[in-house]
């Protein structure tokens, strides 16, 4: 599989599913882990191999997670590198609250960033502009990107 160019041969035992391949079962376990949670402790991987957490705020949408970031954060491109992610709910400081869950993060092209728009909004929709609102006042006009996180299928 090629991801943004480069061969991904580092992702064992994890194979990318389609969303016809997404299972009732591992879309309801994605939102009985997640449910009730406002954050997510989003882990992605430098090239060293070193994890890096950050909790994110979400939406669930046909089982799958959005997240809304800047594309010059550090989880942005770490995702570009290496997309192989996990997941474990999380308070807004952080603090994993429940079980992990291994997942693959795809960055959306432009085309597809309405599904995650519209997935975000009904919960976040005043906190997102807030955050855009004192991100201006900061002079920064970073371009807002979305990832699309899909949790993974163990093989055996």
């Amino acid at each position: 599989m090629v991801f943004y160019g480069r061969k991904l041969t580092n992702i064992k035992k994890a194979r990318f599913l389609e969303t016809s391949e997404l299972s009732q079962t591992q879309e309801d376990t994605a939102k009985a882990v997640l449910e009730g949670h406002k954050c997510v402790s989003l882990t992605t991987f430098r090239k060293s191999g070193k994890p890096v957490s950050t909790p994110v705020m979400f939406a669930v949408e046909s089982g799958k997670l959005y997240v809304q970031t800047a594309a010059k954060s550090g989880k942005f491109k770490r995702i570009r590198h290496y997309p192989k992610v996990q997941l474990a709910p999380c308070t807004m400081r952080g603090k994993i609250v429940g079980p992990t869950i291994e997942a693959v993060a795809r960055i959306l092209p432009a085309d597809e960033e309405a599904v995650a728009k519209s997935a975000l909004k009904p919960s976040y929709g005043w906190m997102m502009r807030i955050g855009r609102f004192l991100t201006r006042l900061h002079g920064d006009r970073g371009e807002l990107v979305y990832l699309e996180i899909v949790p993974v299928k163990e093989e055996k």
